[in-house]
């Protein structure tokens, strides 16, 4: 029996929310980057409040002090920790149905394939657009996107600007590193690319943190990758894993992404870096609405969040 009018609304905005737990894993798992943050937990959920916060330890407890016996010991206070917080940013998708359309597909099957094929689509727009926000400035779309890599890990962290609310031209603890060819007097290539790595990496390393994660764009990437294959043994086991094309280096794994600029390469401690969903709102579904001026469904989900850090010093950037 065909499927009455009535009841496509609820079908689709029902299939929709069952799919949305699918939908948040399948994006997670279609970026590297992402998969990588949240394997270690990184992606992390928050409840809400006016914006995002991450605590920091911006300085060591002034009262440390080797003593002698009836030496006087400081007990003054201590003031370490502070906040860095991010606004919250707002995505949309929605999938629609016309008059037309459900006339059309007025059987269960017919639906079902009509639904599927709607969902799938709404899945590839949110996947890129998310893929294509992490390497965001904080100025895209009248800065409504994600504040992504070009706004945590800044190409020249000493300008000013202000990244979590902390001016990082006054507070030097909370910049980023960065190589940049031009400033180094170098000519960036297969045979200096290495050389800048191991400067970005040399300044991240904290006792045991270090950068577990590269990501170059196209020019970069392949400065690397050429730089490489004659030791192909440096090629990654973590792509038999994840399935992303990986090479190794000092225990990280080096990738390209082809939302990452040509002539950057992005040195992460996935340890201090979060993507912070809001809990009601990762990718959650809305009920279907029927606008007043148009002979149409629409079932909108909506994400919020954004891309925080908890320590841009332990991150760097290659750039030119």
């Amino acid at each position: 029996m065909p499927i009455p009018n009535s009841s496509y609304p609820e079908l689709l905005s029902t299939t929709l929310d069952n799919y949305r737990d699918d939908w948040a894993d399948n994006i997670l798992t279609h970026n590297m980057m992402l998969k990588r943050m949240n394997s270690k937990g990184n992606v992390d959920p928050a409840a809400g409040g006016a914006r995002l916060l991450e605590q920091l330890m911006y300085a060591e407890n002034g009262t440390a002090q080797w003593f002698s016996g009836y030496d006087v010991l400081d007990v003054s206070a201590s003031d370490v920790l502070t906040s860095a917080h991010f606004d919250w940013k707002q995505y949309n998708v929605n999938v629609t149905m016309s008059g037309l359309e459900e006339a059309q597909n007025s059987s269960d099957e017919a639906v079902h394939s009509w639904m599927k094929a709607r969902i799938r689509v709404a899945e590839t727009t949110a996947k890129n657009d998310i893929a294509q926000a992490l390497f965001f400035s904080n100025t895209e779309n009248g800065g409504k996107s994600l504040g992504g890599l070009q706004h945590l890990v800044q190409d020249l962290p000493t300008a000013a600007s202000t990244v979590g609310g902390i001016d990082q031209s006054t507070n030097a603890w909370w910049r980023n590193q960065f190589y940049d060819f031009s400033t180094e007097g170098v000519t960036a290539s297969s045979t200096t690319i290495t050389h800048a790595m191991n400067e970005i990496h040399r300044r991240t390393v904290r006792g045991s943190d270090e950068v577990d994660f590269w990501v170059a764009g196209g020019t970069y990437w392949t400065f690397y990758e050429e730089s490489m294959q004659p030791n192909q043994r440096f090629m990654s086991s973590t792509r038999a894993v994840t399935g992303f094309n990986t090479y190794g280096y000092k225990g990280g794994d080096v990738i390209y992404d082809v939302n990452c600029s040509n002539t950057r390469m992005y040195a992460i401690n996935t340890d201090f870096l979060f993507l912070r969903p809001h809990v009601d709102k990762n990718f959650v579904t809305l009920k279907a609405r029927t606008p007043v001026n148009q002979d149409a469904t629409v079932v909108p989900m909506f994400w919020m969040g954004n891309m925080t850090t908890a320590n841009r010093s332990l991150n760097g950037v290659i750039c030119a």
